[in-house]
């Protein structure tokens, strides 16, 4: 879902140009956070070039690489780059899963079976919402909130927010898009810099809340893993896919 300020006035002064991030009423957000779907497509922000290269002005660019003192952005993260990351992310899991137990059932507290069966409402087809999905909406955006505490200032050009991607009629292949019709939307992506259409790693988050999808989380035979999982095996570089619970972090 993490230390993200800096010390530095210039060093915040890029992140906030080239965060491209708006809070309630359009006010910007003075923060550095990773990419998200609505920034990536946003022709004002980054605009997707042929290929689904994000594209920053290239003065963005070059103010960001003197702060960081570098003449070229990397192209990925190397494997111990992915090591903290995933660290990072099976934290972040495990801080989003008790908070929101603490907050919304008190200390030391966590749901039934009962309550988490618990109908809490319908969605636009009719479909019960059950208090399971409720708390796993909540807990997935304080996971979120702390991945781009931890890692949105590290990584902002290799990290994306709920992508969309699609599959393309002329290509068949998936691509980046804003059209929600057959789209494939993973809660996380590492790719190559500003490039979300390559990607390096995916992950889901994953918040169990029965006692029996709490002691297998994975469920019988790795049925879960595949369920959640196997739906983003068609996206390019997605044959590196993982499963993100508290109770065992990183699945594959």
């Amino acid at each position: 879902m993490h230390g993200r300020r800096s010390g530095a006035l210039s060093l915040m002064g890029v992140w906030w140009v080239s965060g491209c991030v708006a809070g309630p009423r359009g006010l910007p957000e003075y923060g550095p956070r990773l990419q998200g779907q609505s920034c990536v497509l946003s022709p004002g922000c980054m605009a997707p070039a042929v290929g689904g290269e994000v594209l920053v002005p290239t003065t963005v660019v070059r103010a960001a690489q003197v702060v960081r003192g570098v003449l070229t952005l990397k192209d990925f993260l190397d494997e111990a780059e992915v090591a903290r990351v995933e660290e990072v992310l099976v934290r972040c899991a495990r801080e989003a899963d008790f908070q929101v137990n603490e907050r919304e059932y008190g200390r030391g507290r966590i749901p039934d079976d009962k309550e988490c069966n618990r109908v809490v409402g319908q969605d636009k087809l009719g479909r019960k919402i059950r208090r399971s999905m409720e708390l796993g909406t909540l807990k997935h955006e304080v996971a979120f909130a702390c991945v781009e505490r931890e890692l949105g200032e590290r990584f902002p050009d290799h990290f994306t927010r709920e992508p969309r991607y699609g599959k393309s009629s002329m290509t068949e292949g998936y691509s980046m898009t804003d059209t929600r019709l057959d789209s494939l939307v993973p809660d996380l992506v590492l790719h190559f810099v500003r490039n979300a259409n390559r990607i390096q790693r995916l992950y889901d988050f994953y918040f169990p809340c029965t006692a029996s999808k709490k002691s297998n989380p994975l469920g019988d035979a790795g049925e879960t893993l595949r369920q959640k999982l196997d739906k983003y095996r068609e996206l390019p570089g997605a044959d590196q896919r993982a499963l993100v619970t508290p109770q065992l972090g990183i699945s594959r």
